[in-house]
């Protein structure tokens, strides 16, 4: 089994190297204010292997700060990305993660895949990235997972394995993916923060079989816009005794912005709700500035099956423009205008929406707010109860979506040279595979928004089954009228005719 961990420090000055206390086994660190980065590599056979790829992504839903170079940024939630081996019978991914993740999970079958996952369409055949298949759904907690890896990997009494696996609990982000060649699974995870917000001051130890590499790196200048550059200590635990300076810059597709660039965003829904909730991204116009002139300012959505975007809405030019929206560039998912929630089953939609920016004034000025209106559709939901707290509505909570620049980068660049990239995002595969991402990170502490819509509130609709007995019974009996009316018009007409005869004769 490999490790890396590694810890992006916040101090521009560094770290002393004769604070950090190497020995055979294990590396001490001093206390460090630094966000941190944990990878393993290690051999799972119980992942199905009816896959080619299986990419696994999660984000907590509470807001975090990204240090160079883990940038990158998804909304908050469980993210599969799967691509099935070509002719196989997929079974076992769907029991897999609910086995891992939780029982709660919308995936119900994968025989049929068009009933949990979504396709996420592939947008030009010569940069065809994306997986075949996505799944989505909130996920607060990683809590059965952590029960799991403890079970499966940890054996009784080991307090090495079963605290790391423990850290996992307050991680902003994991990744996992799995390797079809080498059944070889790698999981990364992040934290932004020491624990409790604390600096981290740990003891980091290896066992013999394992190799351990442990970095604690800072943030350098790049000599090129494409390039990330760091520069810190190395030390392999059991092999050095002490740590070796290293400084090194490669192409990265995830970039944070310039330093002086303080832009954020924030989401909200517009009040009144009702039927049409609309969706508001508001950006200070000032600091809303592109990094290069090739960028353009998209968001990336994941929608709940509640909610959903009309696509033939947003053709429409002169729409777009008065909501301040370009292109909806991207649609996947469940898109069904007239279906209501409970026949849905799959787990939502997945969009990406190209933003307009201000144009600047005469003398080059901006201000105030920028605000990106989106409009969504409500589907038809399950009633609420008569005992429920808020009758006639219901909370649904819309995870923050990811906003950023998306830039051209030169050619040649050699990207898969970058030892912390993170591809397989869902978004990343709609774009060129030279595409730089500068990423605005998101304002509030919550990465979720919760809206009440209105839903049939059974308590007040006991008139209306007798309003509709009534109504329907008027029907019937106005229907019966006409026909009886109809009937006797006819059986008059046929006497007359009849009595005409017997004159004639």
């Amino acid at each position: 089994m490999k490790q890396r961990i590694t810890y992006f420090l916040r101090d521009e000055r560094g770290i002393d190297p004769a604070t950090l206390d190497v020995s055979k086994d294990s590396l001490q660190i001093p206390g460090l204010n630094a966000a941190k980065e944990w990878r393993i590599t290690a051999g799972v056979p119980e992942l199905p292997q009816e896959s080619h790829e299986l990419h696994i992504r999660w984000v907590s839903s509470n807001n975090y700060d990204a240090v160079t170079p883990a940038v990158s940024r998804l909304p908050p939630g469980l993210h599969v990305f799967f691509t099935p081996r070509r002719d196989s019978k997929v079974e076992g991914l769907c029991p897999l993660l609910k086995k891992i993740f939780s029982d709660d999970l919308l995936c119900d079958s994968v025989e049929d895949l068009q009933e949990s996952f979504s396709s996420p369409p592939i947008l030009s055949e010569r940069f065809a990235m994306s997986s075949a298949f996505q799944y989505y759904q909130p996920l607060p907690s990683l809590r059965d997972l952590i029960v799991y890896v403890q079970q499966k990997a940890c054996s009784q009494g080991d307090t090495i394995c079963l605290n790391q696996v423990s850290a996992l609990g307050s991680a902003a982000s994991v990744d996992m993916d799995f390797d079809t060649i080498s059944h070889a699974l790698t999981v990364n995870a992040y934290w932004s923060q020491g624990p409790d917000g604390q600096p981290w001051t740990e003891t980091i130890r290896a066992r013999p079989s394992d190799r351990v590499e442990v970095g604690i790196l800072n943030s350098e200048k790049p000599t090129e816009p494409e390039e990330l550059s760091l520069s810190g200590f190395l030390t392999v635990i059991g092999e050095d005794t002490k740590p070796s300076a290293t400084m090194f810059s490669f192409p990265s597709r995830h970039h944070p912005l310039p330093p002086a660039t303080h832009l954020t965003f924030s989401t909200t829904f517009t009040h009144p709700t009702g039927l049409h909730p609309t969706l508001q991204l508001t950006l200070p116009s000032t600091h809303l500035t592109p990094p290069t002139d090739s960028c353009a300012l998209h968001a990336y959505l994941t929608l709940p099956s509640t909610l959903f975007i009309d696509r033939y809405q947003l053709s429409d030019p002169l729409f777009l423009s008065s909501q301040n929206l370009l292109a909806l560039r991207s649609l996947s998912g469940e898109t069904d205008l007239e279906a209501p929630s409970w026949i849905i089953k799959r787990w939502g939609s997945a969009a990406l929406v190209e933003l307009a920016t201000p144009a600047s004034d005469a003398e080059g000025r901006k201000g105030g707010d920028w605000t990106v209106s989106l409009p969504l559709h409500l589907r038809y939901l399950p009633p609420t109860p008569e005992n429920a707290t808020t009758p006639g509505l219901r909370s649904i909570e819309v995870p923050v979506p990811a906003v950023f620049w998306a830039c051209e980068a030169q050619e040649g660049l050699k990207m898969s040279v970058n030892p912390f990239d993170r591809v397989n995002l869902g978004y990343d595969g709609l774009f060129g595979p030279k595409t730089m991402f500068y990423h605005v990170p998101p304002a509030g502490q919550k990465l979720g928004v919760e809206v009440e819509v209105p839903v049939l509130d059974t308590g007040k609709t006991g008139f209306v089954e007798l309003g509709t007995a009534v109504v329907v019974g008027l029907g019937f009996a106005w229907v019966c009228w006409k026909l009886l009316g109809v009937y006797l018009r006819d059986t008059g007409k046929r006497v007359d005719g009849d009595g005409e005869g017997r004159k004639d004769r």
